[in-house]
């Protein structure tokens, strides 16, 4: 997230005056944590926490869930940002995006079009196994649309993003955002993976992800769940005029103009563990079942209309 100093934000930035807040936020950097469990870990009161909380939850950088199916059922809080970038210095904001109007699509992320993977491998629902673990085949299976999480050790998963632009509409930016990270057998949070991210076949960049993260028990994740992996990370790819960036940081050179969006076609979007990879770690993803953040594959395509300037 970019956000310009401003009293605009001051209810973010206030959020970092306190040194129980920030030591809430690196205690949250390992996982979801309940009230009770922040309050143990930092031997203040539930009541208090809660106050922190509060005021980190209005000012969007932490969220909170109440898990079902008990009385009484604790709250759990996780860290709604990946990273927060300051700009203290006004700039002039870009044309096109301040011209631009937008539509917006959520691809649940067992509807790819396409794949190519090898094991260690699967799909989940909500509420079971999908096939049978580590055979490839089961990627075909027509209750992958049901997926709410899935996993390869290398390969690729391809999605097709509805192109909705009419003859006098251009595209200036595209918005991804998703929950992703390594996939290692089990789990290893120190299982390094170049995840490559492609538009039609343009790759527009590669992201190492850390790890496969299953230390704690996902915000999401179902309680049948205990094959290891529990959450990823929560990235935003952008690809604009200027260069393709994730979560605000410029990632390559690769332009909206590059990756030839066309008129009247789908733009496909290609997740990628390459076996030619420095770390070749695979990939896990995660969508609003699963994880730590309740969404799918969430798309911004941002537009001028040239019809509506004129």
């Amino acid at each position: 997230m970019h956000i310009q100093v401003s009293t605009k934000y001051m209810t973010m930035l206030e959020c970092f005056s306190s040194e129980t807040r920030v030591k809430m936020i690196e205690l949250l950097n390992n996982g979801p944590m309940s009230i009770k469990e922040l309050a143990e870990a930092l031997g203040l009161s539930s009541a208090i926490v809660t106050k922190h909380i509060q005021k980190m939850e209005e000012g969007g950088l932490i969220k909170t869930e109440s898990l079902s199916g008990t009385r009484g059922s604790p709250k759990m809080c996780s860290i709604a940002i990946d990273s927060l970038t300051l700009q203290l210095r006004s700039v002039a904001p870009d044309p096109a995006v301040e011209a631009a109007t937008k539509y917006t699509v959520e691809i649940p992320i067992g509807q790819y079009s396409d794949y190519a993977v090898k094991p260690t491998c699967g799909l989940a629902s909500e509420s079971k196994i999908l096939g049978l673990v580590d055979d490839p085949r089961y990627f075909s299976n027509p209750e992958r649309m049901n997926a709410a999480h899935l996993w390869f050790g290398s390969g690729y998963v391809e999605y097709r993003i509805p192109n909705y632009l009419h003859a006098a509409q251009t595209a200036e930016q595209l918005d991804i955002s998703l929950e992703l990270c390594s996939e290692a057998p089990s789990y290893n949070e120190n299982w390094p993976s170049d995840i490559s991210f492609f538009i039609n076949d343009i790759e527009v960049g590669v992201w190492t992800c850390p790890g496969d993260f299953g230390s704690k028990r996902g915000a999401l994740t179902p309680a049948w769940w205990q094959l290891g992996t529990q959450n990823g990370l929560l990235k935003s790819l952008s690809i604009q005029e200027s260069g393709t960036f994730l979560d605000g940081v410029k990632l390559s050179n690769v332009t909206i103009k590059d990756v030839g969006l066309k008129l009247g076609e789908d733009f496909r979007f290609k997740l990628a563990s390459l076996e030619t990879a420095r770390h070749c770690g695979g990939i896990s993803l995660f969508g609003k079942h699963f994880g730590n953040y309740k969404q799918d594959i969430t798309v911004n395509v941002y537009y001028k209309d040239r019809s509506k300037a004129d």
